[in-house]
């Protein structure tokens, strides 16, 4: 029983595997940074704001209803990358001030 409800806590939010989550969030990360024209950030910065990014998008994008869960690579990556742009402009945000 513990197991499988562990199991369910580390289902990952889409069809794809953990493994892609990162590769996805690190592509998506990097192209926000180039896109937000940031200075050149560590892919480790890249992967972490892909990933925290997609978290976001997924998250807002279930708020307003749109099924996340059905989505693929495709779907993955560019919510990662919206919400990697949306996470980079509020961190802009809170650093002017």
């Amino acid at each position: 029983m513990a197991a499988s409800y562990l199991a369910a806590g580390l289902s990952t939010p889409t069809s794809v595997s953990w493994l892609a989550y990162v590769l996805i969030g690190g592509i998506a990360g990097w192209l926000a940074h180039r896109i937000m024209k940031r200075g050149g950030s560590g892919i480790l910065l890249n992967i972490i704001t892909g990933v925290i990014g997609g978290f976001l998008g997924g998250m807002l994008l279930g708020w307003l209803g749109v099924d996340v869960e059905a989505g693929r690579r495709w779907f993955t990556f560019f919510v990662s990358l919206g919400g990697a742009i949306v996470l980079l402009w509020l961190v802009g945000l809170v650093r002017r001030r």
